[in-house]
């Protein structure tokens, strides 16, 4: 028996070396960093480690031990949970949907602001443990009551179960936002990449429950806002710098939109996209509404190659505004609250933040918006990791927290 548990730990060994050193040959053959990004060998070390993780998933999911993304899951909620003594939290159930409240201890004489915070993670990833230390920093740094949602994702759930969780969980806390000390008129929606997203999803569908108190504000941060062009500029400049590679990208879209990842390509070119489709939605998508400093000489032409039909039937659910929000009429945007958006320079989503920033404005919609030059995507993520922490985290932690504490 002992002869039989060293065979397994010295394969276990090997296969972790093995996966490990691909990833670092992987990393180092195809990794792009970006000459203004803080310790480069830090964000080529998490890189790798990000690779590891996905390929060994990948491997395990293979073996029909268990799913990449559940794997990938349980490896990031080994992150450490801070306690805060300034703050009192609970794990509560709105229904179905798990949920975690942050109330600060101090006694108030006023009703608190209150935050409905949705995570990121591209629904491979990201969980209330994940996501606890942010949703705590903000409850302390800005006095506010924080509302973190615990979606259902991959690999149980997929589209659209997000934005049906999180507008249902939305819902249920501004019926009872007494309940929880909560000042009605100063409620603000934040949500981080996939949860940036969401949040325009929900503030749009509030919209249809005129009973509701208003969101006052919406907070996105690196949001992802549309799954249509991928040939915008920050595609194009920054599909090879970590941690939202080309690549990873491709597998969070196409595993939560249920899409055969043989459609790669189409997704990717635009090809599945009829050229009338595109003749509508390109007022809003086109790369034209990009600022001139965010344009390089050597882009690709958008939606190049020739229309494929069959693609767009296997495909074309990602036209839907649950997934796409930018592609909702003028109507709806002029109607919806003030904004602060956050873009990373070196980050692929950085254009659809700007996109969504053009829709606003045209609409006379107030913006506030934070753009960070030596950002990354997901880079918030890592804001209280100390050791893994960059500048540009804490940066824009900090200016999220910021902005929310004038409202």
């Amino acid at each position: 028996m002992a002869v039989l548990w060293l065979v397994l730990l010295v394969g276990l060994s090997t296969l972790n070396l093995g996966v490990f050193t691909w990833a670092a040959i992987h990393h180092f053959l195809t990794a792009e960093i970006p000459s203004v990004l803080k310790y480069p060998v830090k964000l080529r070390f998490l890189h790798c480690v990000v690779l590891y993780v996905i390929a060994l998933g990948k491997i395990f999911e293979k073996m029909k031990i268990c799913s990449m993304p559940r794997f990938i899951q349980f490896f990031q909620d080994l992150i450490i949970i801070k306690k805060n003594h300034n703050l009192v939290v609970t794990n509560m159930r709105f229904g179905t949907i798990s949920v975690r409240l942050f109330q600060p201890k101090a006694v108030s004489s006023e009703l608190r602001r209150g935050i409905i915070f949705y995570h990121g993670g591209g629904a491979l990833c990201g969980s209330l443990d994940s996501y606890h230390n942010l949703c705590s920093f903000l409850a302390q740094q800005t006095d506010s009551v924080v509302l973190s949602v615990g979606y259902r994702k991959l690999p149980d759930h997929s589209h659209p179960c997000i934005p049906k969780d999180c507008l249902n969980a939305s819902i249920y806390f501004m019926k009872n936002l007494m309940t929880y000390g909560v000042d009605p008129s100063r409620v603000v929606a934040c949500g981080e990449s996939i949860g940036g997203g969401t949040v325009a999803v929900v503030i749009q569908a509030l919209l249809s429950f005129p009973s509701l108190p208003r969101i006052r504000a919406q907070v996105l941060i690196t949001p992802a806002m549309q799954a249509v062009n991928f040939r915008l500029p920050s595609h194009q400049q920054n599909q090879n710098v970590p941690f939202l590679t080309n690549d990873i990208l491709m597998i969070a879209v196409c595993k939560y939109m249920d899409i055969d990842f043989s459609w790669k390509d189409a997704l990717l070119n635009g090809t599945f996209m009829p050229p009338d489709s595109w003749k509508k939605y390109s007022k809003w998508l086109s790369s034209d509404n990009i600022p001139r400093r965010f344009k390089s000489k050597s882009l690709l032409p958008e939606f190049s190659g020739p229309f494929n039909e069959t693609a767009y039937l296997e495909i074309k659910h990602i036209l839907d505004t649950e997934v796409s929000p930018l592609l909702v009429e003028d109507k709806i945007i002029a109607q919806l609250p003030q904004a602060f958006l956050v873009t990373c320079e070196n980050d692929p989503l950085r254009d659809d933040a700007l996109l969504y920033k053009k829709r606003l404005e045209d609409q006379g919609v107030p913006v506030t918006w934070y753009h960070v030059e030596d950002g990354f995507h997901g880079c918030i993520f890592l804001f209280d990791t100390h050791l893994f922490s960059f500048p540009c985290s804490i940066k824009i932690a900090k200016a999220v927290s910021s902005y929310i504490k004038g409202i």
